[in-house]
This record gives structure tokens, sequence and C-alpha cells, in this order.
């Protein structure tokens, strides 16, 4: 059997999402700047694909601007701000995606900013109130806080910071990488300047996403070369990327309910089952609490021992797919900055296993069959 758990990654793309975009990669090809009829017959499609994805998200069309996925959009919102807005300081946290972290970094390498931190507990939640100490300084910040975070799964409350940020006068980007097509976002009401999602994260194409940006931000662009995008984005669009993820977000919100208790369904099992099954079993973050972390994430820490480090590669031996951390650096040995953060037991290994609607019971007993096959030490056959 081959069972995929590594959704968090990226998703399969769904049949009906591939069928919406076969009559643009074959017959629907013009470029979608020309004038002529091929062309006003794409620009049409992308135009109409921005409405979809502004009406699910609650917002303007003209709120929305397509990018190649999650890195550049973020890329976007946080270079351009500080550029446009001139802002001298920014606050993080040390569990964001290095698309976030990476950018903020180089840019206070570079003396552009001064960077500051939010505290997090063993668990990963954010300190609240050491946020809010560190708005009230009197220069303006851009503060970028994810909403659900990759490897561990916490869910934080974008709600609340958003409040924090508006009081305190500030700039407020968040990764919504995770969270998009899964949860509903309403731009009308959610304080935010700038969000960001990437098709593949809920079984659209690779290579494309978006940025909201709120209009009162107008932001600098971060590419040049052409009027794309409002004059925003240059370069031609990925016109059967875009179709792709306008039609694969209207899934997500038609399907959203049903995929989150199925998925629910699913992460319940494998905590019940893994807890049955082996001693001592942790997990990291708050990835086995339903109500604080995003239900399609489950990141196990399992008994201390000295082949921790073969897990993951003896579960795909066996046909497994899973992740040891990000997944956007899976081919890396450098390991998971969020899972450092946490100061783990470092003779446990930790599995980061993710789940879609395309998962099942049969696959979750398959996985726990093979640990108990391959861990040393199992405690309690079941």
């Amino acid at each position: 059997m081959k069972v995929y758990l590594d959704n968090a990654a990226t998703t399969p793309l769904a049949k009906e999402v591939l069928e919406a975009m076969l009559p643009y990669m074959q017959d629907y090809y013009g470029n979608p700047s020309s004038i002529h009829a091929h062309g006003r017959q794409t620009r049409a499609a992308i135009e109409l694909a921005r409405k979809k994805i502004a009406q699910l998200l609650n917002t303007s069309p003209s709120e929305i601007f397509f990018t190649s996925g999650g890195t550049e959009a973020d890329n976007f919102a946080i270079c351009s701000s500080i550029d446009t807005f001139g802002l001298r300081r920014a606050i993080t946290s040390p569990l964001e995606h290095h698309a976030v972290l990476h950018t903020l970094e180089y840019l206070q390498k570079t003396g552009k900013i001064q960077l500051d931190y939010v505290e997090i507990d063993a668990q990963g939640n954010l300190n609240y109130e050491h946020l809010e100490e560190l708005l009230k300084n009197n220069s303006p910040a851009l503060v970028s806080l994810m909403h659900a975070n990759n490897e561990i799964g916490n869910l934080y409350d974008i709600e609340r910071i958003g409040e924090l940020v508006k009081a305190h006068q500030g700039i407020y980007h968040c990764d919504t990488v995770q969270t998009v097509g899964y949860y509903t976002h309403d731009l009308q009401n959610l304080k935010t300047d700038f969000i960001v999602g990437a098709g593949h994260k809920f079984h659209g194409p690779k290579g494309v996403g978006f940025m909201y940006m709120n209009a009162q931000s107008k932001i600098h662009p971060l590419i040049h070369g052409g009027a794309q995008e409002r004059n925003m984005r240059g370069g031609t669009e990925n016109l059967y990327g875009i179709i792709g993820l306008a039609k694969a977000l209207e899934l997500a919100y038609e399907n959203m309910a049903a995929t989150r208790t199925h998925l629910e369904g699913l992460k319940k099992y494998m905590i019940e089952k893994l807890q049955t099954n082996f001693e001592n079993i942790r997990f990291n973050g708050m990835s086995g609490d339903m109500d604080k972390s995003i239900y399609r994430v489950l990141n196990v820490s399992f008994p201390p021992s000295e082949d921790s480090d073969m897990v993951l590669f003896n579960l795909d031996i066996n046909g497994v797919s899973a992740s040891g951390g990000s997944a956007c650096s899976s081919g890396s040995d450098v390991g998971s900055h969020v899972l450092r953060a946490l100061k783990p037991e470092m003779n446990r290994a930790a599995v980061r296993f993710s789940f879609s609607k395309y998962n099942t019971q049969a696959e979750i007993d398959y996985v726990i069959e093979k640990l108990l096959e391959l861990y040393p030490k199992p405690v309690l056959q079941s």
C-alpha cells in the first residue's frame, strides 16, 4: 500500500480542477495582455477567477493579486510594505515559515529594519501580552504572524492580533497558506492588511497563489517589467494555474464542512491509535489538541530511541510519505527550526502526518501497523 500523509506540503490535484484547467492549456491560449479576441478571452477568464476568489473571501476583486505561490506573496507583502510605508521595525515569531523568517532576517541584515520576536512557550503558543508590549514602541511596525503553523499545527488568534496591531497603527501581514480553503476568511471584518494563499495546499495546481491587499494599504510592486495585475506584478499571468486556483478554492468552500468532519475524524482516530499502541507518545506543539490546532496536521513525538533518525526513512521504504518538519525544505538535513524553538528531547523522532480528503482510516491502520513493525520497542499490540 502507498499512503500519502504529507498534505501540508502539497495536496493531490483534484480531478475537477484539472478538468477546469485543460481547456486553457489546449484551446484558449491567447496572451491575456493582447487586445485581440484570443487575448480578450483569456483576460476575461482571469478576471472571472479573481472575482470568484474575492467573493469567497468577502472582499473586492481589486484587492486580489495573483502570484507564483505563497512565498512570493509573503515577500511581496513584507518587502513592499516596509518600502512603501517607510517602516523601520518588524515583529514576528521564531515559528514562522521560512518565506517570512528568511525575508525579515535579510531585511534586518541589510539594515532596513529592527526585528523583534514575540515570545512563545514550550508548546509554541504566542505570548499576546508580549506582542502588545512590542507594539507599544512609538514607531509603527510591520507585524507578520501566521494563522496556522505548518509544522505543529498551532492555530493563532488572528482576530486578536489584528485588533492589537491596528490599535497601535501597525501593518498586519498574515501567512494564511495553511488555512485558506480550510477555514473561512471574512476580509470585510478581519483586521489584516495582507493575507496569502497557495493553490497546491487545497488540491489546486503548484506554482500559483494570491495575495490579498487591503485597499487602504496599497504598496509598491515587487516585480517590475509589465502592466499585469493592474501594474502591481510584471510578467505574463499563469493562465491555467489561475483558473485551477479559483476552481480549487471554490470546491474547498463548497465542501468545507464535510472535509472538516472527515479530517477531524482521521486525526482523532490516529491520535487514539498512537496513544493505544505506543507508550510515552507525545504531540508537538498543540497538534494533539483538536480545538487549538489545524485539523489536518498531527506532529508526533515518538518515545526516545537510538534509532529515532530512521523512522521517516523506514516509513518511506514501506510506502508511507510523511515529513520530519517543514515540508518545503524536506530535502535538506538542516532540521526543523520550529521544533528547535520548542526545545524537544533530541533522541525523540518527530514526524508530521498531514491529511487530505482522499485519506482513509484503512491508511491510518496501515501506518500504525508499519510503525509497530519498525519502531524498536512498541509497548502494546492492538
